[in-house]
């Protein structure tokens, strides 16, 4: 039985850890040779290797996602050396974790370059090659707080709300283009980010427990369970699936 992705170039951005190197995993067992970019050099390399490994194909490449010419060098050395790029996920992000009137200017402005703006210019350079090929499939990665908001963190939640409206207008620019374009909104999901988001409090368990009680399943996801809703996004199986939010939130309340 063949792979939902054999054959397939996928670039990951944040590949380096949590749902980003999940993604890159899963999606190399299901056949893709997987470029993995973070700047994390160490961890970057690491997920490289646990890839190959395991018999998989992949290729590291340290960039900073803010940085638009190492966005397009990188896009092009991938379509010289293995052929044109099938698939593009956008897992790297940042987040601060304050209220509006605690986020300087420079904070603000940091979370904004790393979450939308990395959205942006990758799916730019990586675009460029999906319309001349007349297919392709991105997807960005959000967060159900973009439609429930959440507590002092506000800088993190616009930029997720924005990677939701980013992505329903560019499916929509490019449906007809033969490319789909879609994004993941997970809930709290146990990854580094969610452990440094909790560290910053110096009693973190009340806010542990608040988080928890949003997921009426009772506990925070798996980095694997929002990996395989990227891959069913990434793949052939939503082939008439774009400009959509898929939410894997374990039934996440507001409020």
């Amino acid at each position: 039985m063949a792979n939902s992705l054999d054959n397939q170039v996928a670039i990951i951005t944040g590949a380096a850890s949590g749902i980003g190197r999940c993604t890159a995993e899963l999606f190399s067992k299901q056949g893709a040779l997987v470029i993995v970019v973070d700047k994390d050099i160490e961890q970057g390399e690491q997920t490289e290797r646990l890839i190959l490994e395991s018999g998989g194909r992949a290729k590291f490449f340290e960039a900073d996602v803010t940085d638009n010419e190492a966005a397009w060098k990188i896009a092009n050395q991938v379509e010289n050396a293995f052929g044109s790029v099938d698939i593009l996920v956008t897992a790297a992000a940042t987040s601060v974790g304050k209220t509006i009137p605690d986020t300087t200017p420079d904070e603000w402005d940091e979370v904004f370059a790393v979450n939308v703006k990395g959205t942006y210019l990758w799916m730019r350079a990586c675009l460029d090659q999906m319309v001349k090929k007349k297919s392709g499939s991105i997807v960005a990665l959000s967060s159900q707080l973009a439609t429930s908001g959440g507590l002092g963190n506000a800088a993190y939640i616009a930029t997720k709300g924005a990677i939701v409206s980013l992505c329903r207008t560019a499916a929509n620019d490019h449906a007809s283009d033969g490319v789909r374009i879609n994004s993941v909104l997970p809930g709290a999901t146990e990854t580094p980010l969610l452990k440094r988001s909790f560290g910053r409090f110096e009693n973190p368990a009340p806010y542990i427990e608040r988080s928890l009680s949003r997921h009426p399943m009772g506990r925070f996801g798996q980095p694997d369970e929002v990996a395989k809703a990227i891959l069913f996004l990434a793949s052939s199986d939503s082939s008439f699936t774009t400009g959509t939010e898929l939410r894997v939130d374990g039934g996440w309340i507001s409020g």
